[in-house]
């Protein structure tokens, strides 16, 4: 029987099982399989908030082939769910059920593939991606400076900063299917929302293809310096917390009504409100996940009674609470 924390090289042919409390057991043909499966893995140290419980089994694939086998193994029986930089998230205290998929160094190339064509892996950062494009002279990417993420949540989300958001520059993305199917979707397919796509629960966005403009490097290297230091002086970037908290409602923003509902500073817990920017929740650094996302209900709370707008959670929140 594995122990928490232990971890297996796919390489000896053995399949083990994990017995998780009020979870799943599950048994991984793994012959052939090149990535790191850990059991009852730790969550917390790979979010912004260092908050959480473990995963049922942490699945670390090799490459692309590496985890397309992986899930065609577990043929869709069990829940999977993709973990990027953990920035966007609240990982619940119970721990999440079924495989969390990492995509590690494999996954985080991006490339110059076509005339202001830019590939990206799905594990690639926002920063990297938007320094590679000022490098090779493409603009209209640069808001991907002010994302902190990967870019398999940003296609995901719709994210955006800064007056654009992915659905402005996406081509088309390659996802993996749970039960470990290969697809290729346009933009038009995942239908973009506000901080929303079409793209199935368990998902796994294993690149993505995005189109800028002829720019000079140096005026995108400007706008992007000029983005960098907006989030330093507006945002509680140097502390444990997890990006933007709520969606802007329709003609408003998050942050102005929180702050008219008078939760600046407002705590549970070891959890606050950040009294720089109060569309940020934060770990002062006690806070169990139970906290924050307390915290989260009882601002949505004080702002509907103060305003009569209720807002909705941007921060993902997942796995047993």
């Amino acid at each position: 029987m594995n122990q928490p924390g232990d971890s297996y090289e796919y390489d000896n042919g053995a399949a083990p099982t994990c017995a998780v409390e009020g979870g799943v057991s599950a048994p991984v043909p793994l012959e052939g399989i090149r990535g790191k499966l850990t059991c009852k893995a730790p969550l917390a140290p790979y979010t912004w908030f260092k908050t959480g419980g473990p995963a049922d089994w942490l699945f670390e694939p090799a490459d692309l082939d590496d985890l397309k086998t992986f899930l065609e193994r577990l043929g869709g029986e069990i829940p999977v769910m993709a973990l990027g930089l953990g920035s966007n998230m609240i990982v619940r205290d119970g721990g999440v059920p079924g495989v969390v998929v990492r995509l590690g160094k494999a996954f985080a190339g991006v490339a110059i593939t076509g005339e202001n064509e830019i590939t990206c892996g799905g594990g690639a950062s926002g920063i990297l991606v938007a320094s590679t494009a000022r490098d090779n002279g493409i603009a209209g990417v640069e808001f991907l400076r002010g994302i902190p993420g990967t870019v398999g949540g940003f296609v995901r989300m719709n994210g955006g900063a800064y007056g654009r958001e992915v659905a402005d520059v996406l081509l088309d993305c390659a996802v993996i299917l749970p039960e470990g199917s290969f697809v290729t979707l346009t933009a038009a397919e995942l239908d973009y929302g506000y901080r929303h796509s079409a793209l199935p629960d368990g998902a796994i966005v294993v690149s993505a293809r995005f189109r800028g403009h002829p720019g000079d490097p140096a005026e995108i290297g400007a706008e992007m310096d000029r983005i960098a230091a907006a989030r330093e002086a507006s945002q509680p970037l140097r502390t444990k917390t997890g990006g933007s908290t709520f969606k802007n409602p329709e003609g408003h923003k998050a942050w102005e009504l929180v702050d008219r509902a008078g939760c600046r500073g407002l705590t549970l817990g070891g959890a606050q409100v950040s009294e720089k920017h109060t569309n940020f929740l934060i770990n002062t650094g006690t806070a169990t996940s139970a906290d924050i996302e307390g915290l989260g209900e009882m601002v949505r709370d004080k702002v509907y009674a103060a305003t009569g707008v209720s807002l909705e959670w941007e921060i993902q929140r997942v796995g047993r609470p």
